[in-house]
C-alpha cells in the first residue's frame, strides 16, 4: 500500500509535469477538420494552371525549396516560374491534401503529389510533406519546403533513376 505522503508527491509531480507541458501541447492544433485557408490556396494553386496564383501567396521575399531536387526559388516571380516550369514538365499535376498540423505560424502539410512525367510510361503518385513558414499575420507564406521521394516519382513513372528532364 502506498503511504499518503509518497502518493501526494507523485500526484504533485505529475500535475507539475503536465502544467509545464499545458503550453506546448495547446501551441499545436491539428487542423484536420478544418483545413486552414493557406493551405486551400497553395493546394488551389498547384491544380491550377495559372503560375502566379502559387507566387501571389508568398511574401515578395518567400523562399520555396523541392528538396527532392534541391533547388530553392526566392521571391514571386521565381516561385511562379517554379509552378510554370513544373507545368511543363507534368501533365496533371496535382496535390491531394490528407492531413495538416498548425503549430504558431507554421502549417506542416501531409498530401499526396501526383502527375504523369511527360514522356514517361506511366503516371505517378507519391506521399509529401510540406512545411509552411507563415508571416505573423499568417496571410502569407515565407518558406515552403516539400518533402518528397524523386526516386519514387521515377520508379512509379517507369524511368530510370538517372533520368533528367529535358532543359526547356
Amino acid at each position: 500500500m502506498t503511504s499518503l505522503p509518497l502518493r501526494t508527491l507523485t500526484v504533485l509531480t505529475a500535475a507539475a509535469a503536465l502544467s509545464a507541458t499545458a503550453p506546448t501541447a495547446h501551441a499545436t492544433q491539428d487542423t484536420n477538420h478544418h483545413t486552414p485557408g493557406i493551405v486551400t490556396a497553395w493546394a488551389r494553386a498547384w491544380n491550377g494552371t495559372d503560375p502566379q496564383a502559387l507566387g501571389a501567396l508568398f511574401t515578395t521575399d518567400g523562399t520555396y525549396t523541392d528538396e527532392a531536387v534541391a533547388v530553392t526559388f526566392r521571391g514571386r516571380k521565381e516561385i511562379a516560374g517554379w509552378k510554370a516550369r513544373a507545368d511543363t514538365l507534368i501533365d496533371n499535376v496535382h496535390v491531394t491534401i490528407r492531413t495538416t498540423r498548425l503549430d504558431r505560424n507554421r502549417i506542416t502539410v501531409r498530401a499526396v503529389y501526383s502527375g504523369h512525367l511527360k514522356g514517361a510510361p506511366k503516371p505517378f503518385a507519391v506521399p509529401m510533406t510540406t512545411v509552411l513558414d507563415l508571416d505573423k499575420n499568417r496571410c502569407r507564406i515565407t518558406s515552403d519546403r516539400d518533402h518528397y521521394s524523386l526516386a519514387t516519382v521515377l520508379t512509379q513513372s517507369g524511368l530510370p533513376a538517372d533520368w533528367t528532364p529535358p532543359t526547356p
